[in-house]
Order: C-alpha cells, then sequence, then structure tokens
C-alpha cells in the first residue's frame, strides 16, 4: 500500500532554514503527483507546494520564493527546502501523493491527493 513517511521538521528560529523529506513507497513514483501541504492550530490545512510527474513545479503565493520542491525518483523521495523561515511557517507538515489530476483545480488543491503522509512538525521561534 502506499506509504508516506516524513522527516526533517524541528524547532528553528526565524531566518533558518529546514530541508524536508518524504520517503514514498507502494507505488510508482514518478509517475504520481506528489505535494507539501501544511495545517497551522486552528486553521486549515493549505497547499503549499507541488510536483507534476514532469518535474513542473507550484506555488503557494505565501512562499514568496523562500520553499523549493524537489523529488528524487531513484530514491522515491520527496523534498522541502525552506529558507528565510518565520513565524507564520509554524504548522505540520505532510507529503501528499496522487495518481491523476482532478478536472481544472490547482495542483495546490487537496483534491488531486488521496494519500497523505502523518507529518512532521515545523515550529519557528521570533
Amino acid at each position: 500500500q502506499v506509504q508516506l513517511v516524513e522527516s526533517g521538521g524541528g524547532s528553528v528560529e526565524a531566518g533558518g532554514s529546514l530541508r524536508l523529506s518524504c520517503r514514498a513507497s507502494g507505488f510508482p513514483f514518478s509517475r504520481y503527483y506528489l505535494g507539501w501541504f501544511r495545517q497551522a492550530p486552528g486553521k486549515e490545512r493549505e497547499g503549499v507546494a507541488s510536483i507534476d510527474t514532469s518535474g513542473r513545479s507550484t506555488y503557494a503565493d505565501f512562499v514568496k520564493g523562500r520553499f523549493t520542491i524537489s523529488k528524487d525518483n531513484a530514491e522515491n523521495t520527496l523534498y522541502l527546502q525552506i529558507d528565510s523561515l518565520e513565524p507564520e511557517d509554524t504548522a505540520v507538515y505532510y507529503c501528499a501523493a496522487g495518481h491523476a489530476r482532478i478536472g481544472s483545480y490547482s495542483l495546490l488543491h487537496r483534491i488531486h491527493y488521496p494519500h497523505l503522509g502523518q507529518g512532521t512538525q515545523v515550529t519557528v521561534s521570533s
């Protein structure tokens, strides 16, 4: 079955960086749409970044050039590099995967990703 295991979260000061990883198994990694979502306390889960089967990436507006999504098909691993961290980035970050694009929704929409990992906590202090 599909398994997504995130790692790399932690507690950092504002301005710092983190690299999140998501180790995937149980599906043809290179042929799936992949994404990162986050959920802050008291807020809804939101799409952060996505990467399609051709390697094209999409980012949420609030990323402001600070996040970079990438993947290693040989290692079945998805990454999210986060630089210039802000306290507002504090959230649980989830890795997501889906085999097909649904309609014309943005690839940051949850509808494309039936599979979600357990999440990794990112805490940014000011």
